[in-house]
């Protein structure tokens, strides 16, 4: 290929945003000459790199933007500790086809059982096939919300929310709120209903989620709203924390116990 063809090409991949084909093209042209590739399979090559390149990039901004602790993946969560069933619920929903249907996820479970853990977990792998995420505590979104309200923004940013196939609500009813703050939260949660799903954990049982909306109707219109696409968890399990605790405990009570010669 002459100079003048190679570089009008190269503008051409940039200005068409193909990147990874202007950087790779002519290797992958030299390789396709010497393995007498065919046309359609030099294509595919080049093409399957750039595609490779731009979900990487992709998935890369979709966790940037998720706000999720890079930490709490599934690969490192100790499935152990899980009853079958739940273990079971966490592979599947991990599919995301709940997403795709416009499901809710609801977590509880005793402080410490790892309902905060299973959520972000599930909404990393979410990000991985290409789904939007926004991770926040309860008591952070509804700054933000009751913010966006006095504002006069709070229709632009439950807007600027729904981009994202899933919203994880970690820790409702952990802190008290007051009633602005929940009318707020029951706004977004009403806006989002059958359009995009909720991941939300909680320590409180429905029974007491009056003491979180502090109205009775508006209590009950939430739960009706959350429930009625919805998968149910429930992780009611020692505390990890605890757990751990007492293995370090129980360890430390072992050394203590052997000879010394062979500590």
């Amino acid at each position: 290929m002459d100079k003048k063809t190679q570089t009008e090409l190269t503008q051409c991949l940039n200005k068409l945003l193909l990147p990874t084909v202007a950087r790779n093209y002519t290797s992958l042209a030299e390789q396709a000459r010497t393995e007498s590739m065919s046309y359609e399979q030099f294509l595919l090559n080049i093409m399957r790199q750039e595609y490779d390149h731009q979900r990487a990039k992709r998935i890369e901004r979709y966790l940037k933007e998720s706000r999720l602790p890079l930490e709490k993946t599934l690969d490192v969560f100790d499935f152990k500790r899980l009853p079958a069933q739940a273990i079971q619920q966490v592979r599947t929903l991990s599919q995301g086809e709940f997403t795709t249907r416009k499901e809710n996820l609801l977590i509880f479970g005793t402080p410490g059982a790892g309902k905060t853990h299973v959520a972000c977990g599930i909404g990393h792998e979410l990000i991985r096939q290409e789904k939007r995420v926004y991770f926040s505590t309860c008591a952070l979104l509804l700054q933000e919300l009751l913010s966006a309200k006095k504002g006069l923004k709070l229709v632009r940013l439950i807007k600027s929310l729904s981009k994202f196939d899933a919203l994880i609500i970690d820790d409702i009813g952990y802190v008290q709120q007051d009633q602005k703050e929940m009318e707020v939260l029951f706004t977004l949660l009403a806006e989002r209903y059958e359009r995009g799903s909720v991941i939300i954990t909680s320590n409180l049982s429905f029974s007491k989620w009056e003491n979180i909306f502090k109205d009775p109707m508006m209590t009950a219109a939430a739960i009706d709203r959350i429930v009625h696409h919805s998968v149910i968890m429930e992780l009611n399990i020692e505390s990890f924390r605890i757990n751990s605790a007492k293995n370090r405990k129980t360890e430390k009570e072992k050394q203590e116990k052997l000879p010394v010669k062979n500590r």
